[in-house]
């Protein structure tokens, strides 16, 4: 592992963690809570049919400031939030508010988990991978973490794929003006984006053909299932973020240990 890139990429979400926490509470008090929600209790409750929610053991893993975290909890799942940045868990416990006691969180990272192997029903990410210096050893060590027929959800969508291909750059750029036509606020500009843009640059998921990627590594690391969904943001977006990400659909990968 590169460590400066990693000590980057850390100071970097470090100072995201206010505003990212921002856009997690705009997703608490917008149609998210109820479209994240819905979902992802059928994509649980048909992996354990019968079993009590408070039975199932969820890792959120790279939970930043809290959302998933949060509305699982609410369902009545046992989570275990964890993020190798102590600001985005400060954050998550400051939006879990009365639910922090019911929550359990761990500074971890993505890469080399400390929890003990078979821990978890289910472990849960949400635009992490693309994020990571070393995804196989995540998958591995997510797949090491999981109870045996344990469900690995990962959504996440193809970032900064724009800096790899001039489709990705028209579409990414359209998205722009798009968002600048309706008055929304754009997500993709904000403090230190360039910055973002360099380490993205520099991380191998950029420009991989995702979330085939993925599939094929999960199924030759023993999974027994993997299905894929490729543009979930159609159910789960509010229009601001179909908007924003529109060239950009966020995609699901169900697997099965």
């Amino acid at each position: 592992m590169d460590l400066q890139l990693f000590s980057e990429n850390r100071e970097y979400w470090k100072n995201r963690a206010y505003g990212y926490s921002v856009v997690n509470q705009e997703e608490l008090s917008g149609i998210q809570r109820k479209t994240w929600s819905q979902y992802l209790t059928e994509q649980i409750d048909e992996a354990f049919p019968g079993r009590a929610r408070k039975d199932i053991h969820i890792l959120d893993i790279g939970c930043g400031p809290g959302f998933i975290s949060i509305i699982l909890t609410e369902q009545g799942y046992s989570v275990t939030s964890a993020d190798f940045s102590p600001d985005m868990l400060e954050q998550a416990r400051f939006n879990a508010a009365q639910l922090t006691e019911k929550m359990h969180f761990e500074i971890q990272n993505a890469q080399d988990l400390t929890f003990e192997s078979e821990a978890f029903d289910v472990v849960f990410s949400r635009n992490l991978t693309w994020n990571l210096q070393e995804p196989g050893k995540a998958y591995e060590e997510w797949l090491r973490v999981l109870k045996p027929e344990g469900l690995l959800l990962v959504f996440d969508a193809n970032w900064y794929n724009y800096l790899r291909d001039e489709e990705s750059l028209a579409g990414y750029e359209a998205d722009r003006k798009n968002v600048y036509t309706e008055d929304f606020e754009d997500y993709n500009i904000g403090a230190d984006f360039d910055k973002m843009e360099r380490i993205a640059d520099m991380l191998p998921l950029t420009g991989e053909n995702r979330p085939f990627w993925d599939k094929d590594l999960l199924e030759e690391m023993g999974a027994s299932r993997v299905i894929l969904r490729e543009n979930v943001s159609d159910i789960l977006y509010s229009r601001k973020e179909k908007i924003n990400y529109n060239s950009t659909p966020m995609f699901m990968i169900k697997a099965v240990k």
